[in-house]
This record gives C-alpha cells, structure tokens and sequence, in this order.
C-alpha cells in the first residue's frame, strides 16, 4: 500500500477528481489501480476566495514496488504504515485476579475494551449512572436546577467528553496509531465513518450517548462486568501492593491489577488517593471563560465567500495571545454552533463548559477563553490538592455571582473590556440554561487573569475581525480545563510509583486532554495490565 498525501483540489471537485489525481500522480493508467482509501481529508482556507481540500490516500496498486523505486525521493509518495492493531498478550489459560477498571469515561471504556478483546474480563466500577439515566439527570439539572452529585456532566457512564462537542483530534503523538484503533471502535458502535478521515472529526452528544452503550454490550458479551452507582471510596493496599477496592456501599473487590481513569474532576477521589498514600503533584491546568459570538462571524472570517458551504461545515478557530504579565491566553475546547452548558458536579458550586451536537447548526459559536495558572498560584507545591481548593474558590464566587441558582455570571465583552457591570443584553443571545445574570465578571477571577483576558481578547481582532464586539457574551466560570493534580506513575510500567498495581490513566491522572488522547492513554495502560498478568501468570 502507498500513502499520496497533498493531493489539493477544489471544494466543489466532481467524485471522479480525485481518482485521476492519483493516477496522474503516479503516472500509471487505471488498469494498474487496485484500490484507493481517503486516509485524511482537510481544507486550507488561508485564501478564502480558493479554498481548498487537501487529500492524503493509501493506494493499492499491482506495481507498488516498481512506483517506491521511481518515486523515491518524491515527498508526497511512501509506503502506507501498518496501523492494524496488535495485541501484546492473551489471557492466560491458568487462573488469575480479574483487573479492576475504576471509571468509565474514554480511557476507562477503552482500557476495558482491550482488556476484554484480550480475554482478561474486566471488572468496571462507573461512580455515575448509565449513559441514558445520567443524560436525564444532567437535562434535568439543566431545565430544574436539580443537581445530582453523582449524575451530571462530569460523572457517569461515557465521562465529561459524552457532553461536549465529541472532538477526536489530538496534537499528541501516536507512532503506534492507537488513535486509528479508537476510531474503528468508534465507527463499529455506530459513529459515522467519516470521523476516518474528516481532519477534524467530532461526533456530538446524542451519537455518543448510544455509542457508548454499543461499547458497554461489547465488553460485556466478552466477560466484562459493570458496577454502576460504585465510587471507589478506598484501596486495599499492603505492603505497597494493591489488593482492591473498596466501594461506597462497603463491599470490597480483590484484585492485583487496578486502574483507575477518574476523570479530571473526582476531588474525593484525588482526596483518598492522597490519604491512602498514592504519590501525586499539583500541576498546572487554565481558568476563564466562556465566549459566544455569532456563528455566522466566525464562518465569514474563517471561511469568506465560502461561509455556509456545507462541505466546510461550521467554522472553527484555535487562539493564543502571550500577554505582557508573562501569562497565556487561548481558546480550549471551541464548539463550532454550540451551547454552553452547565457543568458542576457539586452543590454551590458554578462550572461552564461548551457543547455541539453532531450537525453544530445552533446560532452560536462558543470556546472557553483560559488563563495558565501554575502550582505557585495556589501553594501547589507544599500541598497537591491545592489546585482543587483554588477551583472551588472560583466555583463559588461564580454561583454567588450568578445569584446562588445556577444561574450563570455574564457580561457583553465590551462591558468587560470597559470594566463595567453589564446590566442588559445585545444581539448575542446566551444560550446557558437554566439561566444567565448580567454582572461584572472582573469579580470572578484573580487579578492576574483578568489583566490577561482584557489584554488577549482585543487582540485576537487580528485573526478574527469582530472577536472583541461589544455584544459578544462572556460568560463565568470555566474551572475544568484539566486536572488540577498528576498521580505519579512509572514511565514504562504504567504503575504508581508508590504503589505497585495501581495504574493512573487518563485525563483525571493527568496524562491526556480529550476523548482521543484519553482513550490512547486507556489503551496503553491496558496493554501495560495485560502483560503483567501474562508475566505473573509464566511463573
């Protein structure tokens, strides 16, 4: 197989364009052509007046070896790789402890799915409901302002990423391409086959709902056992080795192998860890807001003539501004056509994050714009929780703002950029539920980090013309861009460095951002299980 990347050709090319394109790149006659594959597919609009699609595709071909000799030092023309999945070990025939998968969200899912597919039959403890009772539960908070502690955005089966805009693109490297196994996983429990090869695939919250129930039968089918409503409150530890878990109802499961995903937002998770003597460290993570433009802004600055092609879909952008305080600002975690939506995990407390469905066709666009904040802000050095206690500072003072309701503090940017409390609004309309309340948003932060923010946003006029509009919508507080503490693990064996057995995974471990670093990072935790229990089991 051969990969051809940088295949550019208009947007509004016909079906057979990209066929002769291959073909006239190879210099050989259909005849020669077995089969092509579109491995990724993007568009460049830095000329928004020609923009265009940018192709890579692997070819099968009766001369591939001929074609590698001729065009050998082409840069476009190589060898495809290999990025079937492989296995690194079975079960064993001989009996062993089944492994213990603490969470449920995209790196628990996919650490217990290759441990299942290996034969290991896993043993899943999710804290929150399943997929479909914590969807209730969260469109409940969101039209009542019940909030269910255990059954929100932040916990339950599928994890944070289920209430989102379901991005699958990451920035991290994968020369083993466990992003491609996660995709196939992704496509066989229903996801649309384009997230293959879209360069910036996302899927939305209502696939991801039955997707993860697909996943769930599937682990299922092939020994898996899930536990719902069942916190990890404790480990069994002796003698520096894992034994188990304690669940909140007090019953106790044996086990040699635990990891645990538990999502960047499990305080009394993270708490117990520390009290039980696992090794972590405070680490660094952003705080901000989130911002709302309309939708139609960003497609006309990012895409020109182009807006509204529906084969460009609705725009993205991706900001950074370094400020003059020594600090960063950037948009994290940008939903194209989306809502913004509440999500707190703990009574009093007021947390915002972003959200699309799959077709992003609501009239906004929103994209938390955050400040880097470090150990040193909050004394994370002598204490690794620290960070938490500085994110519930920031919770509260956003409920408190937003009138002690969930509602959520708002202010138009160009009251903001005034500092002025905003007392009414423009002609961006919030789309927050169950509500907003205009105020001063300079309340809600350090002082440090709305010096950042008032210097960035007008800024970033430079990319996107209208980004500081005075009608635009600021709305507080994003706290859970990630996870305010690493739980130390070996870099090789996957294990705490402090205890042996325990293998953190996943954003909440601090070691991925995102649905698909996250599920890699499940990947290759399991395999990490997978091979200690064969070792264990050869002896």
């Amino acid at each position: 197989m051969l990969r051809l990347t940088e295949i550019r050709l208009p947007i509004d090319h016909d079906e057979k364009a990209l066929e002769q394109a291959v073909l006239d790149r190879l210099d050989i006659d259909a005849s020669h052509l077995l089969r092509m594959t579109v491995y990724r597919r993007n568009y460049d609009a830095r000329k928004k007046s020609a923009i265009f699609f940018s192709y890579s595709v692997d070819v099968e071909t009766d001369c591939e070896e001929v074609l590698l000799t001729k065009f050998s030092k082409h840069p476009h023309i190589r060898k495809a790789p290999d990025m079937t999945y492989h296995f690194v070990a079975q079960a064993p025939a001989s009996a062993f402890k089944r492994p213990i998968v603490v969470g449920f969200g995209p790196c628990g899912m996919f650490a217990a799915l290759i441990l299942a597919q290996s034969g290991f039959k896993p043993i899943v403890l999710e804290r929150g409901k399943k997929v479909r009772e914590r969807t209730q539960d969260t469109f409940g908070f969101w039209r009542k302002r019940e909030l269910d502690p255990e059954s929100n955005v932040q916990f339950g089966e599928g994890g944070a990423g289920t209430f989102s805009d379901g991005k699958l693109h990451t920035q991290i490297r994968d020369p083993k391409h466990y992003g491609r196994k996660v995709l196939e996983e992704f496509v066989k429990a229903g996801a649309p086959e384009e997230i293959l090869y879209i360069g910036k695939p996302h899927i939305g919250t209502f696939k991801l709902v039955k997707m993860v129930e697909q996943m769930r039968e599937e682990i299922i089918a092939l020994g898996g056992e899930f536990h719902f409503e069942s916190r990890a409150d404790d480990l069994l530890v002796e003698n520096g080795y894992i034994k188990g878990v304690i669940q909140n109802d007090g019953r106790t499961i044996e086990s040699d192998h635990v990891l645990i995903a538990p999502g960047h937002s499990a305080r009394d998770t993270f708490e117990m860890l520390y009290r039980r003597g696992v090794f972590m460290e405070a680490k660094p993570f952003s705080v901000g807001f989130r911002i709302e433009h309309p939708q139609s802004l960003i497609d006309s600055c990012r895409l020109g003539p182009n807006a509204g092609n529906p084969l460009l879909g609705a725009a993205d952008y991706k900001l950074v501004h370094h400020c003059k305080n020594g600090r960063t600002v950037y948009s994290f975690c940008m939903c194209p056509g989306g809502t913004v939506v509440a999500a707190a995990s703990e009574p009093g407390h007021l947390v915002t994050n972003g959200m699309s469905q799959y077709s992003r066709n609501e009239r906004n666009a929103n994209a938390a714009i955050v400040v880097d904040v470090n150990p040193d802000d909050f004394n994370g050095k002598g204490n690794p929780l620290a960070g938490i206690d500085f994110q519930r500072e920031l919770e509260q003072k956003a409920f408190i703002l937003g009138g002690r309701n969930y509602n959520a503090p708002c202010q138009r940017v160009g009251d903001f950029l005034k500092d002025v409390p905003s007392e009414k609004l423009g002609k961006v309309i919030p789309t927050y539920t169950p509500g907003i309340t205009p105020c001063n948003l300079a309340d809600a932060l350090p002082a440090f980090a709305i010096e950042a923010l008032r210097e960035a946003i007008p800024a970033f006029e430079k990319n996107i013309p209208g980004f500081s509009m005075a009608d635009a919508i600021l709305t507080g507080t994003e706290t859970r861009t990630s996870s305010p503490v690493r739980i130390v693990r070996d870099r090789e064996s996957f294990e705490s460095i402090s205890v042996k057995g325990l293998y953190p995974a996943g954003e909440g471990a601090g070691y991925a951002g995102g649905i698909l670093s996250s599920a890699i990072d499940g990947i290759e935790a399991a395999q990490a299980i997978a091979l200690s229990i064969s070792a264990s089991a050869k002896k």
